[in-house]
């Protein structure tokens, strides 16, 4: 086909089915994000089009990017048209929207209080489908030295050891820090279990004279305080 054939061919498309050309022509801003996400898998499948699939994944997500993001490749490739490779191409451009966000924020260098350390913080961990275990070290004027995973479950929870932490903590010479996980399932509530732990690590840290400042619990754009709520 010549490029007058391609470009009559182009012309007849469904709107629905040439995102690409719809980007060269106008910008990405002018595409929407089924579009967009059409651009990475591709094709659609014979009772589809790329972009009515997309239209189809996000709105099991309730059309929210950030939902999206927790998705799995599992249950991405569980849409007909959509195997490992198109599911893994979606979970890559979704992570690398998330650490150009981490890295494009600008960060809080001192802590002042508990905004500022979910701010810091909920970047690497509002949207993950499971448990992440972080630490926040800190200097004697509560500027944060190091960030640091310190372990990694499932859906249900993680494996905290207070040997870890603190090993942590004074490997990068802390004076103090702020602990903070997550809840993948949206509930803010503090656990038996997380209330068992923060005593246990408020508790070594005065004797260790490395105060644990704050105890975060992150889920979603919201987050709960141990500090803020007299539970320190």
């Amino acid at each position: 086909m010549d490029t007058y054939e391609q470009k009559i061919g182009i012309k007849l498309w469904a709107e629905a089915d040439r995102p690409r050309e719809k980007l060269l022509l106008h910008g990405r801003r002018y595409l929407s994000d089924a579009e967009l996400i059409a651009i990475l898998i591709g094709s659609g499948n014979r009772q589809e089009t790329a972009v009515d699939l997309s239209k189809r994944i996000l709105a099991a997500s309730d059309n929210n990017l950030d939902l999206l993001g927790k998705v799995s490749i599992t249950d991405l490739a569980k849409f007909k048209g959509i195997g490992s490779v198109k599911a893994i191409s979606i979970v890559a451009a979704l992570e690398l929207g998330r650490r150009r966000k981490e890295s494009s924020s600008s960060p809080v260098l001192k802590i002042t209080g508990s905004r500022d350390a979910y701010e810091l913080l909920s970047p690497m961990m509002a949207d993950l489908n499971h448990e992440e275990f972080w630490v926040l070290i800190l200097n004697r004027a509560n500027f944060v030295k190091a960030k640091i995973m310190i372990s990694r479950g499932g859906q249900s929870g993680t494996v905290v050891d207070p040997k870890i932490i603190f090993k942590c903590a004074l490997d990068n010479n802390a004076a103090a820090m702020i602990i903070a996980h997550n809840h993948p399932s949206g509930n803010l509530k503090p656990s038996a279990e997380d209330l068992k732990v923060t005593k246990r690590l408020v508790d070594a840290g005065k004797m260790m004279d490395l105060p644990v400042l704050d105890h975060l619990i992150i889920a979603d754009k919201l987050f709960f305080s141990f500090a803020d709520e007299g539970l320190l």
